[in-house]
């Protein structure tokens, strides 16, 4: 991989304000990092090497002219393909692309354009995001960069997010969070995943999937490179350097780890629980005070995600009534897992709100007594394409890949998810730190003194094989 795809996007700001490094040379690293392995992984839905480019020339000029946009200027970027984007047709996983209406761009798309951001091209997701393993029969399925034997899943519904990141041919990936749909792709290929509390950033142009859980969310090569990007887009936070530097403040010492045996931990495949426990373990010997922390909220909550929650009837509302062509072409494990939403009486649909809303109170009073909540992240090992061909076992494991990050979505809270080792089938693994609703800033600096304590995820478990 060339070097400077190496840098932290903070330096890589700083060379390309120094002139030490041109956007035009970042744009042809990241364009030969596809070339090499990427295409051949279907991370894209829409990969256009001029466009490219050519943002690489206006970004390179606007420098060259003294003209600073943003942090962002410059900085590859893949957009998942949900966001409306200016010349780009949107899919958002169907076979066919959606009306005009949703090419559209909303306030995140608008900001990184407006920085002169590089926007490499649109990724795949699921189909209307609706799953947590990221296949698409319509498109192909990504493929997970760590296995080169197997065809195994990315996780999704960002599905190809994950992948662009984890080969090189962005530096960040742009997605949205309804259930789990940014932390489970990061866990599963290796990156950082940051889900933002529910309406800090607008979804405007973006499709929706759950108007009352959706989210957006990023994807990062390590928790440095995500405080970059979320104070770089993050419309009630200082854009500049100096705000980085202020959040490196935290001390592990005396840092409340709260451990919750709920749930969180059942039916781990081998070597994750062990993954994840001894990371834990390890910032408790550098001064974080784990402590154990009921939260019966968590089993509360979870039936109703497995009755298909929020999500299943407000897509079913939306495609009905937005998108009615679209119905009949839905893959067929998707429309089955509809059905049901299309007869939940109105009772039904509120007392679930009602219910979440209850809860999402309840527990953001237990985070009194610790900073964080730490869990795995996803419990199973990514499956291969043909394990999970039976509708049965896809039903199975996309309820278990989507577990423990759903939980967050429906309480309301934000979360962060970390590589901190590698399972007993070579596979990342993935560590969940969960705050409280609005606290997004004081998660991001609780996960930078982590990794600085436990070390980068590119330290703990390298690189892809795939990686040039």
């Amino acid at each position: 991989m060339t070097d400077i795809l190496e840098k932290s996007l903070e330096n890589l700001a700083l060379d390309l304000r120094s002139g030490m490094v041109n956007v035009q040379d970042l744009a042809h690293a990241v364009v030969d990092n596809h070339n090499c392995s990427n295409g051949s992984l279907n991370a894209y839905k829409i990969w256009d090497k001029a466009k490219i480019l050519q943002q690489a020339e206006v970004a390179n000029a606007a420098f060259a002219a003294g003209f600073d946009a943003g942090l962002f200027q410059g900085i590859p970027i893949s957009v998942k393909d949900l966001f409306g984007v200016d010349g780009f047709p949107t899919f958002a996983g169907s076979p066919k692309p959606l009306p005009k209406l949703w090419e559209q761009e909303g306030p995140v798309i608008k900001a990184l354009k407006s920085q002169l951001a590089m926007l490499t091209g649109k990724t795949h997701t699921m189909e209307f995001a609706f799953g947590g393993l990221g296949v698409n029969p319509h498109w192909g399925t990504p493929r997970n960069p760590w296995d080169l034997a197997e065809h195994r899943i990315p996780g999704g519904s960002s599905s190809g997010a994950g992948v662009s990141l984890a080969v090189g041919s962005s530096l960040m990936a742009l997605g949205t969070d309804t259930a789990g749909s940014v932390r489970i792709p990061a866990s599963m290929t290796g990156s950082v995943g940051l889900k933002t509390s529910i309406g800090r950033w607008s979804v405007g142009g973006i499709v929706p999937l759950s108007p009352s859980l959706d989210s957006i969310g990023l994807l990062a090569r390590s928790v440095e490179d995500i405080s970059f990007g979320f104070f770089a887009l993050d419309p009630t936070s200082k854009s500049n350097f100096q705000r980085l530097l202020d959040l490196r403040t935290i001390d592990i010492t005396g840092l409340r780890l709260g451990m919750c045996d709920r749930l969180f931990w059942d039916d781990c495949s081998p070597g994750i629980d062990d993954c994840v426990k001894d990371a834990v373990n390890e910032l408790t010997k550098k001064g974080a005070r784990l402590q154990a922390l009921d939260l019966p909220e968590v089993e509360q909550i979870y039936p109703v995600f497995k009755k298909g929650g929020l999500a299943a009837p407000e897509l079913f509302y939306f495609l009905k009534s937005a998108l009615p062509e679209w119905i009949s072409m839905l893959d067929e494990k998707i429309a089955q897992r509809l059905e049901d939403a299309a007869t939940l009486s109105a009772y039904e649909y509120i007392d679930r709100l009602k219910l979440i809303e209850r809860l999402s109170l309840q527990i953001n009073e237990r985070f009194k007594t610790v900073d964080v909540v730490v869990s795995p992240t996803v419990v199973i090992t990514p499956s291969t394409i043909e394990d999970i061909e039976e509708l049965s076992e896809y039903r199975r494991t996309n309820l278990l890949s989507l577990r423990n990050t759903s939980i967050v979505n429906y309480l309301g809270l934000c979360a962060l998810t970390m590589p901190v080792g590698l399972d007993s089938a070579g596979m990342p693994v993935g560590l969940q730190l969960i705050a409280r609703n609005g606290e997004d800033e004081r998660l991001i600096a609780i996960a930078g003194t982590i990794e600085k304590c436990l070390g980068s995820g590119r330290y703990r478990i390298g690189k892809p094989p795939t990686w040039g």
